[in-house]
């Protein structure tokens, strides 16, 4: 426990959620299908080539350290602090009711901009996957499919945590399935020769960046970043976890282990096949940037393996759209509990023990934040995808800077302290602070994204916006609320967080 001189405040007591209701393995399904592998694979990886070319394995792997290191923060405050509201708790007893509210903001905002994505993305494969090509380019078939999915998983979270990972374990199975299966066919056919003209032979060099330039790796690891983003699920659903003071923090490295050795098997795999040509299946060909997984599908394997990977990237961005609201639902179960937003959010249902109405606020925001951008324009919805990386970078940032503050006095007491609460969780932050300015420098330009406002990019403003838009709701939150939250009475560093009985 960090040695503080505030004074103590009374505990609070169990939030509702169902206790023990997730073990290890539960957990990382959690945290592995809030990342959504396959459609992030799909949509990062033609990208990725373009900016590094053969190198793109060792933007997997560079982009996995910052996000490794962040992992060990949240590890430590997980152990210390098992609550729901992560980010938020964290930063709040680290740093204050104001910090801590905005990062609990950060969360909420990357969660809101992903659902309205991957709701479309699930409507477009799945219909691709029927052979419905025709309704996959309608906007409105598309919209009302996403619509579809966006309620249907926000209803199926509200029913409880048990549903929800009995969902995802069948969703998951599905993509990592498919992903390992394509793979290694891919490999066997290179090795054996049977691959084509175009294709190479894998080497270890493409696990390191030499030869790169300083602006070409930045701009592939901003890209990676977002492939990475969601295991923090794991830390979301820790009240209902068993040992919740240990299972999530594992969990948590553990799905990031995870998904580093995916990602690379995937792109050594996929490079091997398709080379490096212009024209035809090669990466280097732009046409096949947008999604290289279901280009290939048919060469490696046949067109079973083309629609299955379609079927893949749609069922990877369906069980996105469940897990994501997951996460944020219990965040502002914790942010109502501590009272820095309003009570109703602090309501669990009695009988799913979920809190069912943040949930559905959940749903309901993201909801009207696909309908608002496909009414501006659907530009507007691609580049909003390419803002989340601010989001994400600013509230994991947040994360790893309070582990170091927060145990700042006892950082010494062990070298195991001073690297896994202090040197770790300070590099992981440096890196999300170089990311998010980095990227935010890219993105003002005009020419970044598809829309711009004036002399500004629209990605900029979508992402920066909408962390800005935190700021006066915070506000009203403090102006018409109790000010208890505000005034370090309801959570500080002293105070104890407790969460409902171990089962």
């Amino acid at each position: 426990m960090a040695i503080t001189s505030e004074p103590s405040t009374p505990a609070v007591g169990s939030k509702g959620l169902q206790a023990g209701a997730l073990g290890l393995v539960g957990n990382v399904v959690i945290g592995l299908a809030a990342v959504a592998p396959a459609y992030s694979l799909a949509a990062t990886l033609g990208y990725v080539v373009l900016e590094v070319g053969e190198k793109a394995p060792s933007m997997f792997v560079l982009a996995f350290i910052p996000m490794l290191l962040v992992a060990f923060a949240y590890k430590e405050l997980s152990q210390e602090t098992p609550d729901c509201g992560t980010t938020f708790t964290w930063g709040t007893k680290a740093f204050g009711p104001w910090i801590g509210w905005i990062g609990g903001w950060g969360l909420a905002v990357s969660a809101i901009i992903v659902l309205a994505n991957v709701a479309e993305i699930a409507a477009i494969y799945l219909y691709n996957f029927l052979g419905l090509d025709d309704l996959a380019d309608n906007t409105f078939a598309t919209v009302g499919l996403g619509c579809f999915f966006i309620v249907s998983m926000t209803l199926v979270s509200a029913r409880g945590i048990v549903v929800s990972e009995r969902v995802q374990n069948i969703l998951i199975a599905v993509q990592f399935g498919v992903l390992i299966i394509v793979s290694v066919i891919a490999l066997v056919r290179v090795f054996s020769g049977t691959a084509g003209a175009q294709a190479i032979s894998p080497q270890l060099s493409w696990l390191w960046p030499s030869g790169l330039d300083t602006s070409s790796i930045a701009a592939a690891v901003i890209l990676c970043i977002f492939i990475y983003w969601g295991w923090d699920a794991c830390l979301a659903v820790g009240e209902e976890t068993k040992d919740p003071g240990r299972t999530p923090g594992i969990a948590a490295v553990i799905t990031t282990l995870i998904l580093v050795c995916t990602y690379v098997l995937v792109a050594y795999a996929l490079q091997s096949f398709a080379g490096f040509g212009e024209v035809g299946i090669g990466l280097n060909n732009a046409m096949n940037s947008d999604d290289v997984l279901t280009v290939l599908g048919e060469p490696v394997a046949g067109t079973i393996a083309a629609s299955a990977l379609l079927l893949t990237v749609s069922v990877s961005a369906l069980s996105s759209t469940q897990t994501t609201i997951l996460p944020t639902a219990r965040g502002t179960l914790s942010m109502a509990v501590y009272e820095a937003i309003p009570k109703r959010f602090a309501n669990v249902h009695p009988r799913y023990m979920t809190p069912a109405f943040g949930t559905i606020v959940m749903g309901l925001a993201a909801l009207f934040f696909y309908l608002l951008l496909k009414v501006l324009s659907e530009n507007a919805l691609a580049d909003s995808v390419a803002s989340l990386g601010l989001a994400v970078a600013f509230y994991y940032g947040i994360t790893a800077f309070a582990c170091v503050w927060y145990f700042r006095r006892t950082l010494f007491s062990s070298v195991r302290n001073l690297f896994f609460r202090g040197i770790f969780p300070l590099l992981g932050g440096l890196a999300m602070a170089a990311a998010f300015v980095i990227s935010a420098k890219d993105m003002i330009a005009p020419d970044y994204g598809y829309t711009a406002f004036g002399p500004i990019g629209g990605v900029f403003v979508l992402g920066v916006g909408m962390l800005v838009l935190g700021i006066p709701l915070m506000l009203a939150c403090f102006a018409f609320g109790t000010k208890r939250f505000f005034r370090g009475e309801t959570l500080n560093a002293s105070t104890e967080v407790q969460v409902p009985d171990v089962y």
